[in-house]
């Protein structure tokens, strides 16, 4: 496509609740929450006409695959700024490190764009997290949104800076056609909207017998199981103390998932937590034959959480799957687990 032409198992439930009837907030302004002594920064919300980049920190994509997301953004009454790593192509990712590096540098420092979408996962993030300045970006935050491989600036921006981004689907996940959409899939693409206009979030999913109940409120941290794992005793290791845990995962042997799951039991990160969502845990990959490991995703997780006795629900709708919902990283929330539902809230 021509770069100028192109320029021109569960069903849950999600529900919004206007940001504006809850609490008196200036959209204009980003604003701080406080929680165990800490700043939390929250990026100024984004009204018609905000600019919102794309980037691709990680794997490549195609100037027509990000179509359908540029289309939607659009739709929302937002322009959208391609950056020069769509459509630029080194194997597997979107440029060079320092391509891709310097890409990211110029969306975080750009003070006209107000929201960054990351184009795609994939792997690549690592390699250029150390290379990027925060430095004006802490000072005048904005959107970052992503998953996957985006688990990388979540956790690094969330531990260091203390601000809020927003976990959800990527460029590459919206679909070219609506008709072909499920309801849950484009409810999930709106709520990254949502989230962007200032919207208070609130989620509910149905309940899965698995479930541990109980109430708990604390600030939301997770991600992608493999990256925080692989960004432990870094600068970007995720802080889970006092924390509302969320992991997802996709194409693992059952051991591999729970030689993870033992990392974040022995590096204390199941210790002192709020609470446990276990996401999507999606394209399990077959036992070797004669090498069966015998447990479930469910047997390894509550074996790894028995002597501790906060809140844990499955099968809760974020992941690489259709419905992977918008929730915002570093963010107070409050969840419910009972016997009929799950229920996820953030907390202004």
């Amino acid at each position: 496509m021509n770069r100028k032409s192109f320029l021109s198992s569960v069903v849950p439930l999600a529900a919004s609740v206007s940001a504006m009837a809850k609490a008196n907030i200036d959209l204009n302004k980003s604003f701080s929450t406080f929680e165990d002594g800490r700043i939390q920064k929250v990026p100024s919300y984004v009204k018609p006409g905000a600019i919102i980049g794309i980037t691709c920190p990680s794997g490549y994509i195609t100037l027509e695959d990000v179509q359908p997301a540029v289309n939607k953004m659009k739709e929302w009454g937002f322009q959208v700024r391609v950056g020069d790593t769509v459509g630029l192509r080194d194997f597997t990712f979107a440029g060079s490190d320092e391509q891709r590096a310097k890409d990211f540098q110029s969306m975080i420092d750009d003070d006209s764009i107000q929201a960054i979408m990351l184009g795609r996962g994939g792997y690549g993030a690592v390699r250029i997290i150390d290379a990027i300045d925060f430095t004006k970006f802490a000072k005048h935050p904005k959107w970052i949104i992503g998953f996957s491989d985006a688990t990388v600036f979540h956790s690094h921006i969330n531990k260091n800076f203390g601000i809020v981004t927003i976990h959800s689907k990527m460029c590459n996940s919206f679909p070219s056609e609506r008709e072909s959409s499920t309801p849950q899939q484009i409810a999930s693409i709106d709520s990254i909207r949502k989230c962007l206009v200032g919207e208070t979030m609130q989620y509910a999913a149905l309940a899965n017998s698995f479930n541990r109940l109980g109430k708990a409120e604390g600030v939301l941290v997770g991600g992608n199981l493999s990256i925080l794992e692989n960004l432990a005793a870094s600068k970007s290791d995720i802080d889970t103390a006092g924390k509302i845990l969320f992991i997802e995962e996709v194409e693992e042997y059952l051991y591999n998932l729970d030689r993870m799951l033992w990392n974040l039991k022995r590096s204390g990160k199941l210790d002192k937590l709020k609470a446990l969502v276990v996401g999507g845990f999606v394209k399990i990959k077959p036992d070797d034959p004669g090498e069966d490991f015998g447990e479930t995703v469910y047997d390894m997780i509550l074996e790894k959480v028995k002597d501790y006795n906060y809140p844990v629900c499955f099968d809760f709708p974020v992941g690489h799957q259709k419905e992977n919902y918008a929730l915002k990283c570093g963010m107070k929330h409050r969840l419910e687990i009972t016997s009929d539902q799950i229920i996820l809230t953030e907390i202004r």
